[in-house]
């Protein structure tokens, strides 16, 4: 069995393979009966715990909440998993510390797979992957820009471009760049020529220094033709983004993160049947 903790773990082959278990999921119909999925989720996780609560649901298992806080007790993670082993089929994790995850993995019979940490969000940037496949014929070809802070959004999208090798570059002020990705210092440079404009929400510390790299309506269509606004929600109107950029044609939409469902149970499906 096969854990998901990095996209970098992974060939750009594999990964697009899960794209087409995302294709076909309807076949795999009943896939988790009389299995255990054992998650641990803080309260404030909306989108993530919903589609993979859904998502196990359909495929006829069960689901086990726990808060992440569960996992820092002074037990021995090692010996947390050892007992797992016993009744899990799965395990999901959303936690901090991605070298926490590492250690379950090692320690875990079952797959684990990460629903976000500081470090990155793979199930994230595989449902935006997935849904840009869908609506852009060269997604892979078009250029994408990060507007944001370095953190785990950022270090999400530089993760996905290189096990995907398309084209990212970052905006910001320069204290706040990610490590080799390129960069630009200026917004209406950055804009132009880019295909896919993505943010994340900007820590409260560093509200001032952002304020001159909200992205507008006005600022959007500097781009490509057709190009594409993609917030990370939470997004909060009027920082990261302006309320008329959220409200025009640029902005994908809501429904941009339904496939967060099909593709949350392809690697649940993936990591089950794929041997490492």
């Amino acid at each position: 069995m096969t854990s998901f903790i990095r996209l970098t773990d992974f060939s750009k082959q594999e990964l697009l393979a899960l794209f087409k278990i995302a294709d076909s999921i309807e076949q795999y119909e009943g896939f988790l009966k009389g299995k255990t999925v054992v998650m641990f989720f803080p309260a404030s996780s909306i989108r993530t715990r919903v589609t993979f609560e859904k998502g196990i649901y359909l495929l006829g298992g069960q689901v086990i909440l726990f808060d992440p806080g569960t996992l820092d007790k002074k037990e021995n993670i090692v010996d947390v998993c050892g007992y797992l082993n016993n009744w899990a089929d799965v395990v999901v994790v959303r936690h901090r510390d991605i070298h926490l995850l590492e250690k379950m993995r090692d320690a875990l019979k079952v797959p684990i797979i990460n629903a976000m940490t500081d470090d990155n969000h793979p199930c994230e940037m595989m449902s935006d992957l997935y849904t840009l496949s869908k609506i852009r014929s060269d997604y892979l070809q078009d250029k994408y820009l990060f507007v944001g802070a370095d953190g785990n959004i950022g270090r999400a999208w530089k993760e996905a471009s290189k096990a995907f090798d398309f084209s990212l570059s970052q905006c910001c002020p320069e204290k706040y760049r990610t490590e080799d990705v390129h960069y630009y210092s200026k917004l209406q440079e950055a804009v132009l020529g880019k295909d896919i404009i993505c943010t994340d929400s900007i820590p409260s510390s560093a509200a001032e220094d952002f304020k001159p790299y909200q992205i507008t309506s006005k600022i959007i269509a500097l781009a490509n033709k057709n190009a594409v606004l993609n917030p990370c929600p939470p997004f909060y109107r009027g920082e990261e983004v302006s309320e008329e950029a959220i409200d025009s044609k640029y902005f994908v939409g809501y429904g941009f993160k339904k496939s967060l469902l099909v593709v949350q149970q392809a690697i649940m499906v993936y990591c089950m049947t794929h041997i490492e």
